[in-house]
């Protein structure tokens, strides 16, 4: 399975800004890329890249005063199979988890797992360990929260949503790792490229934020928005939650003027060669209108 994938992001600052976007895939992505994710911009300094110690590839760039557009176009070879359900996977005692999961375990950010612990032993003590109880706990958070984009907001933890019953994506993953986190299950925070593959058209592409759960001897992918399994994930983050893998890390106020994603199958079978030279153009915006972010400030989480 061929997809294409990028984005187009548009700043203006009044000054010289400092970012740090994490905006390309992960470094354990395991599709082929033909082409470069790299974030190159339409103006600016040279743009450097690290690896954070969550494996995320993190640009650093200068935004300079005035209008800059950041972008990258590539196209991903994926072996176009669902998330994996696993079915018989047992949950781990804590004595017997790996040294590099248990920081999954604890409150973060905007997953304050410790003020949930009373409510999930409450709803999801009486499940079966396991992916039972991730699945109920999914299953909860799915039918729980509304979806709108309305809903989201820069300050809003795991609380929130389980109070407030509403949301954007990366709200009902918060809220689904902070629930697993309360009953001793390793969870983190994931994002990246989903497109409507399989599913009806919405018209309108974005990123899209799902959870992973360490269980029976590995992580496991989960999307409590959706609540199926999807094809065609090219994950780009992972970290505790959003605030480890903001969209755009800013020292200093910018404005976004501008916004899209694509994520497309590639029909057909063409060489290498022919995929090149489709990349030489990025592709024309869909017609659908997306989110309306508003005005960014430093240091601000811009994550769907």
């Amino acid at each position: 399975m061929l997809i294409r994938f990028g984005f187009e992001i548009t700043v203006s600052c009044t000054q010289p800004v400092p970012m740090l976007m994490a905006l390309s895939t992960h470094s354990a992505f395991e599709g082929r890329l033909i082409g470069s994710d790299r974030v190159r911009a339409d103006r600016g300094a040279d743009i450097t890249r690290y690896v954070d110690g969550y494996g995320n590839q993190i640009s650093r760039a200068v935004a300079e005063a005035g209008a800059t557009t950041y972008w990258s176009d590539c196209v991903a070879e994926v072996d176009g199979r669902p998330d994996h359900v696993p079915y018989d996977a047992r949950q781990h005692l804590i004595q017997d988890l790996p040294a590099e999961t248990l920081t999954f375990l604890t409150a973060s950010r905007y997953c304050d797992s410790d003020h949930l612990i009373k409510f999930a032993w409450s709803n999801f003590g009486h499940t079966n360990e396991g992916w039972d109880r991730v699945a109920a706990i999914s299953n909860f958070v799915h039918n729980h929260v509304t979806f709108g984009y309305k809903f989201g907001r820069p300050d809003k933890t795991a609380r929130d949503v389980l109070e407030e019953k509403s949301g954007v994506c990366r709200d009902f993953a918060h809220l689904a790792v902070s629930l697993c986190r309360a009953m001793n299950i390793p969870a983190r925070y994931a994002s990246g490229y989903l497109g409507d593959f399989g599913v009806p058209d919405t018209g309108f592409d974005d990123f899209c934020a799902w959870f992973e759960v360490y269980l029976g001897d590995g992580w496991h992918t989960v999307d409590a928005r959706y609540n199926v399994p999807r094809i065609g994930r090219i994950l780009m983050v992972r970290g505790a939650d959003a605030s480890d893998v903001a969209m755009i890390t800013s020292f200093g106020a910018y404005q976004l003027d501008g916004f899209r994603v694509w994520s497309t199958e590639i029909e057909g079978r063409p060489t290498d060669p022919e995929l090149f030279s489709m990349l030489e153009t990025r592709p024309a915006p869909r017609s659908a209108a997306g989110p309306d972010f508003g005005t960014a400030v430093p240091g601000a989480v811009h994550l769907i």
